[in-house]
């Protein structure tokens, strides 16, 4: 009976020895640690933004007129002065053809008026002067045959007098004739029609100049990144044609939230996705910081301006980009993962012990991106710490560890 009692106590307390045990070995928790290593860290604000040009101009249609042809296409590129589309203004050529005309009219009058006066005119008057001057001529003769009779005394002093007084009718007559011909053009004649060639000739300029109005030309060299105009359709004084910028480089506006502004400054490095292309990166600089905050749906945020190398042309003007502008660098850091850092009445960490203890160590932190920390002060390399923020862990706490 003795034995079966003493047998009994063996075995109950074997019973809770291993109850004991077993519930020690359950408490301890299994707890995942990462080492501290050195990297290069950097600090970037991960944003979105869209795209501008860099210099660019928004083209306008100057006068009222139909489309008559659009000669480029969006995307092309053009020089200074291309012509970019024609407009059709009804009735302008017409114009132009009658103030040609008048030009051609006023300019052959002119001529008429410097070759002396009209042909019609001038042919009628000299064909007088010539037949006078063929019968003074015959006059002459007779003259000088009279004066020869006299002499031999077979004709008398009358008859002489006679052809003298023929000879002065004639001169008279050829005189006058002169006088009209010099007449049919005056000075004055010729500063009218001189006066009213330089009208028409400017009345032509003019209509000239309406025509090339209706050919809308690029004020600048660049890339066709928008081109309302359709062949067809009428445009009024002011509607949009199209608009022309230079592509190479970009202007990127970012929209940066308020609280990360302190850390975006002139010259930093940024980087630009397009969800469209994706895998592709486009790199540039911080140019300007922004002057306000203004809202942004439910933002506040600052648009700072970013210049951005475009030199295939990909990026065009409206596209919304994702943007990370690269705030720090730092060389060498040491660094563990963001979600080993707790905050339960200061900065720390959890640090493995050789016993596979934890000890609570204060830290310092540094830069930081989206899942690294740098560690300025408190570790050591290759220090394993707690990555587990959800594990409750107390200082000297007995762990089972397990590395990344």
């Amino acid at each position: 009976m003795k034995k079966a009692i003493l047998f009994f106590l063996i075995a109950a307390g074997a019973i809770t020895a291993a109850a004991l045990y077993l519930k020690n070995a359950s408490s301890v928790p299994t707890v995942v640690f990462a080492k501290s290593t050195r990297q290069t860290l950097s600090n970037e604000v991960s944003t979105n933004g869209k795209v501008e040009p860099a210099d660019y101009v928004d083209i306008h249609a100057e006068t009222p007129g139909l489309v008559k042809q659009v000669l480029v296409h969006s995307g092309d590129r053009v020089a200074k002065g291309q012509v970019l589309a024609e407009l059709s203004e009804p009735g302008l050529q017409q114009e132009l053809d009658a103030a040609v005309a008048r030009e051609a009219q006023a300019r052959a009058d002119l001529e008429t008026l410097q070759a002396g006066g009209r042909s019609s005119d001038t042919a009628e008057i000299d064909g007088s002067i010539s037949r006078l001057k063929t019968d003074r001529d015959a006059a002459q003769r007779n003259l000088d045959a009279l004066q020869r009779l006299v002499e031999k005394q077979a004709a008398t002093p009358f008859e002489v007098q006679q052809a003298k007084q023929s000879i002065q009718s004639l001169d008279v007559q050829i005189q006058a004739l002169q006088q009209r011909r010099a007449a049919l053009v005056s000075k004055g004649d010729l500063g009218s029609a001189q006066a009213r060639l330089r009208e028409a000739e400017a009345n032509v300029q003019l209509e000239r100049a309406r025509m090339d109005e209706d050919a809308i030309r690029s004020p600048m060299a660049g890339t066709i990144y928008d081109l309302p105009a359709r062949a067809g359709s009428f445009l009024n004084a002011g509607d949009p044609v199209a608009s022309v910028g230079k592509l190479d480089p970009v202007r990127v506006r970012v929209y940066v939230d308020e609280p990360e502004l302190g850390r975006v400054a002139p010259g930093e490095k940024v980087r630009i996705t397009w969800d469209a292309l994706p895998g592709k990166e486009w790199t540039g600089v911080v140019e300007k910081r922004p002057t306000e905050v203004v809202a942004l749906g439910t933002r506040q945020v600052g648009e700072v301006l970013c210049t951005v190398d475009n030199p295939m042309h990909e990026l065009v003007p409206g596209t919304n980009v994702n943007a990370f502008i690269l705030t720090q660098v730092v060389e060498n850091a040491l660094t563990i993962p963001k979600g080993a850092v707790r905050r339960d009445g200061g900065i720390g960490v959890f640090v493995l012990q050789k016993d596979e203890t934890v000890k609570w160590q204060p830290i310092e932190t540094g830069a930081s991106d989206a899942l690294r920390v740098e560690v300025a002060k408190g570790l050591h390399d290759g220090d394993a710490v707690s990555d587990a923020a959800d594990v409750n862990l107390k200082n000297g706490q007995k762990v089972k560890p397990t590395l990344e």
